[in-house]
């Protein structure tokens, strides 16, 4: 069996950092001790160096854009950017083409990412306005979630009947995702602009279009639902202080029914960052104010918003130079997630161990994700060294996405990640990605 011998780590797991070594046999971690003896010949030694060992990210929120949309990206190309960045598990959601809302559309999705994933994956099932039935045939033990998109995005999944909504509230006992946006009050604040400047508005009012109170009108929404039917809610990627009451950080994650995720973008760029950048980052929900940025890192940090994610969404960069209007939302971050958060600790912003903790340690309990999230014996051997202090920029030539392009472009972190493991391989050493697609389904602790 392979044996992986990792040295002289500062292995970072569950609120500790402590120095030490850790040996992978097969695909799995099977012992940890502050030394580990030469075992034989046959063992692989990778000195870490005194670099952070921790588990490997698991993002719960991409769009990898297989099928139907592969000229963006796809399952093999975006999880192999995942895993240069030190992400080693993904959820993926249903708006691809067509939009996986019925039980074979799902599983032909689980199909095209077996042998061809980089990271080990999931996907998640859409809910719409009539397919109750679909979400009722969904095996909590193999299946991440079911999507509800209450805001229009990507795709035509909009779940805009209350009746409806209210019955898939009551009915699952899966984790209901939800992508809260108001779409009245974006219809009626765009048509608003629109009776400003005509076709051509700026970027720079995206934020004010999907604004705060779109978001806070569908999130209290949801949140209100979810305690009246005692529905397993989680709402993706907030981006306004107002929705940060609705969360709480009184009772312990494993015992929470509603919880929340941020994600990269809107904990880095604020709008004023859209003069500079414009539709590259345009997302939806739309980045905020820098007070509202400041509000998601001190939930973040309180534990009211209890994971980080990316939201990866890839665009072509022509589909990006459209005019405002006419440019998709979304853009690529699954390579730079990790070394971002990093740079904000760097900045003094927040804890190793805490960025261990809403990457990997949350992600994995709140799906209740089998054996992986932590650095256990007996757990995936899914893990990542991390050199905080080896700088590097961002440029076209080391991009890894089928889109070609970053909004951090130029940008140079201080973190490097140097090594990353998928089920005990190393699958990526120092901008070398081994083509070794050894991600697997993941499994979930759940009757």
């Amino acid at each position: 069996m392979k044996r992986t011998l990792i040295r002289n780590a500062k292995i970072v797991n569950e609120g500790t950092i402590f120095e030490g070594d850790l040996l992978i046999e097969g695909e799995y971690i099977v012992e940890i001790a502050e030394s580990i003896s030469f075992k034989s010949s046959a063992t692989k030694i990778i000195d870490a160096g005194g670099n952070y060992l921790i588990p490997g990210a698991i993002d719960d929120q991409v769009h990898f854009r297989e099928p139907g949309l592969t000229h963006k990206g796809d399952i093999a190309s975006e999880s192999r950017a995942a895993i240069a960045g030190g992400i080693t598990s993904f959820i993926e959601q249903p708006n691809t083409i067509p939009n996986a809302v019925t039980q074979e559309l799902l599983e032909q999705k689980y199909q095209l990412a077996a042998g061809r994933s980089y990271a080990n994956y999931s996907f998640m099932l859409g809910g719409t306005n009539d397919n109750i039935a679909e979400i009722l045939k969904t095996n909590p033990r193999n299946v991440a979630g079911i999507k509800l998109f209450l805001g229009s995005s990507t795709g035509n999944m909009l779940v805009d009947d209350d009746e409806a909504l209210e019955k898939i509230f009551s009915s699952t006992p899966m984790l209901i995702a939800v992508h809260c946006e108001d779409e009245t009050t974006i219809k009626n604040n765009l048509e608003k602009y629109k009776a400003e400047y005509g076709e051509d508005i700026p970027v720079t009012a995206h934020h004010l279009i999907r604004s705060t109170e779109a978001c806070y009108l569908s999130s209290s929404k949801a949140v209100a639902l979810a305690k009246k039917t005692g529905a397993r809610l989680h709402v993706f990627h907030l981006s306004t202080a107002k929705e940060l009451d609705l969360f709480t950080n009184k009772i312990p994650l494993e015992e929470k029914k509603i919880t929340a995720e941020v994600c990269i973008h809107h904990l880095w760029f604020t709008n004023e960052d859209y003069a500079a950048k414009g539709n590259f980052i345009k997302w939806n929900p739309a980045i905020k104010t820098a007070e509202d940025r400041q509000a998601l890192w001190e939930a973040l940090l309180d534990d009211r918003i209890d994971v980080i994610a990316t939201d990866h969404a890839p665009h072509t960069l022509d589909e990006k130079k459209l005019p405002y209007l006419q440019a998709p939302s979304g853009g690529p971050l699954v390579q730079h997630a990790l070394v971002a958060m990093f740079e904000a600790h760097h900045q003094g912003k927040i804890s190793v161990e805490k960025i261990v903790e809403k990457m990997a340690h949350n992600p994995a309990k709140l799906f209740a994700i089998e054996n992986r999230g932590f650095i256990r014996e007996g757990y995936h051997a899914d893990l990542v060294i991390v050199d905080a202090g080896m700088p590097w920029s961002v440029k076209k030539e080391n991009i890894l996405y089928k889109c070609g392009w970053s909004p951090f472009e130029n940008y140079t972190f201080k973190s490097r990640i140097t090594h990353t493991f998928v089920n005990g391989e190393l699958v990526y050493n120092n901008f070398k990605v081994k083509d070794v697609q050894c991600g697997q389904r993941l499994l979930f602790n759940r009757q």
